[in-house]
């Protein structure tokens, strides 16, 4: 694990059935302080399995770890939050030491259906706030230039391979790869590793029946991932010992739709 302070943002941790919150959980077995950042309207409208209390109950294990927990609502489509996120986090926990996006703009449609304005939300919050945040994460690091190996700050973000049926989201996602990719070459005089994650499809509430066993078909590995096998994920790459891995997009989906 890293030495010194460990403070880590973590986006996308509104419900329990969620891939955020087994990263805040494992996050926090390891060690980690945590801002973990939500926006329950968002949760509302996709009408999955939660309840009102669901953040406060994933603060509320991952305190019982002995860690240090900050709740920070947030809609991640306003241009204000994510600048507004990383400060709140970085006045309860000191410097942040880690950034890891969780967050999503999902809704269904098509070159033909989408809308501009859920074209501009998907951009806004899956591509734009991304930027924002690993910028606003980025300036309140110890500025550069640090001695060589040196690791300041590692950023990992979720992405997806959905592209028909759900443009602005794949679209979007795309966006987000080639921006967390750029900042590890970009912020690499502040000492960032920056990846990016595809989990493969994991039902976190969103699969049927029917696309549960067309998941469980595809996947050479027998069965549908979980949110804890991309906690596990994070965490190594969170980790001293992951810190050689930098710049890539990863691909943990046990083997999904390799043909």
């Amino acid at each position: 694990m890293p030495s010194g302070p460990r403070s880590a943002l973590v986006t996308g941790v509104g419900r329990r059935r969620s891939i955020g919150a087994a990263l805040a959980l494992g996050l926090a077995g390891d060690g980690w302080d945590l801002g973990l950042s939500y926006w329950t309207p968002y949760d509302d409208r996709l009408g999955y399995e939660r309840t009102p209390a669901d953040p406060e109950a994933v603060a509320a294990q991952c305190r019982a770890l002995g860690r240090r927990v900050v709740l920070l609502p947030g809609d991640l489509a306003d241009v204000a939050t994510p600048a507004r996120l990383v400060d709140a986090a970085v006045s309860e926990l000191g410097t942040l030491s880690a950034l890891v996006m969780s967050h999503g703009e999902s809704v269904d449609s098509s070159i033909l259906t989408t809308s501009v304005q859920s074209w501009d939300r998907h951009f806004a919050v899956n591509a734009r706030a991304v930027w924002l945040l690993v910028k606003a994460f980025a300036e309140q690091l110890p500025a550069g230039p640090v001695a060589p190996g040196e690791v300041q700050g590692r950023i990992v973000a979720l992405t997806s391979d959905h592209t028909a049926g759900n443009t602005p989201y794949g679209a979007s996602k795309g966006a987000l790869d080639r921006i967390v990719v750029a900042a590890a070459t970009e912020l690499a005089d502040r000492g960032v590793r920056a990846n990016v994650i595809n989990p493969g499809p994991i039902d976190t509430g969103w699969m049927t029946d029917e696309i549960r066993a067309m998941g469980v078909a595809e996947t050479p590995a027998g069965r549908l991932g979980t949110g804890r096998d991309t906690a596990d994920l994070v965490r190594f790459l969170l980790s001293d010992e992951g810190s050689w891995i930098n710049g890539q997009l990863l691909h943990s989906n046990g083997g999904f739709n390799t043909g």
